[in-house]
């Protein structure tokens, strides 16, 4: 279980350097569904199955679809890919900077002090991860309501960034 969690976070971190590195959202957008999928890997190995299901199916749904219809404005005849050289460099960039990271932390973090959420009580009612999100809505509520106004607003955001000075589709013909 140790190798199969330390192969999803090296996909992970690989994934999110693949995205921070891609200057196409063409890529960047499938460098998202990669990272997605790899982060609901991890969180289904740490005993939050319930909410790995919620995040994919909310990420997945909702965000993608902003991710699609800002690269179908901000379309290029030729977009770059991960093998030409400025995105190479940002990519070797950005994994120096992770491995620096990690080499500056390695001997703080403390591996031993993982632990599976459900292991956590032995004849346990409810899966911690539901009770998580019983107490997120009950408690949370406000904290929710902010964060679905800063997604509209990130929503308006990408496809401002996205319009160029062409006004995109909404332009007067």
């Amino acid at each position: 279980m140790t190798y199969l969690m330390s192969l999803l976070m090296l996909g992970l971190v690989f994934g999110l350097v693949a995205v921070a590195s891609n200057p196409s959202p063409y890529f960047a957008a499938l460098g998202l569904v990669v990272v997605a999928g790899l982060g609901c890997g991890i969180l289904v190995g740490h005993g939050g199955s319930f909410l790995s299901l919620v995040l994919f199916l909310i990420y997945l749904g909702g965000m993608l679809v902003v991710f699609a219809y800002s690269s179908a404005l901000a379309a290029e005849p030729f977009p770059e890919s991960w093998g030409e050289r400025s995105v190479v460099v940002y990519v070797v960039g950005y994994l120096m900077v992770v491995g620096l990271a990690g080499g500056w932390f390695w001997y703080e973090w403390h591996e031993a002090s993982w632990g599976i959420v459900d292991e956590l009580q032995s004849f346990a009612m409810v899966a911690a991860d539901t009770a998580g999100v019983a107490m997120m809505y009950s408690s949370g509520g406000l904290m929710l309501v902010a964060c679905a106004w800063v997604l509209l607003l990130t929503l308006f955001v990408v496809l401002e960034l996205t319009r160029g000075l062409s006004r995109g589709a909404l332009r007067a013909v």
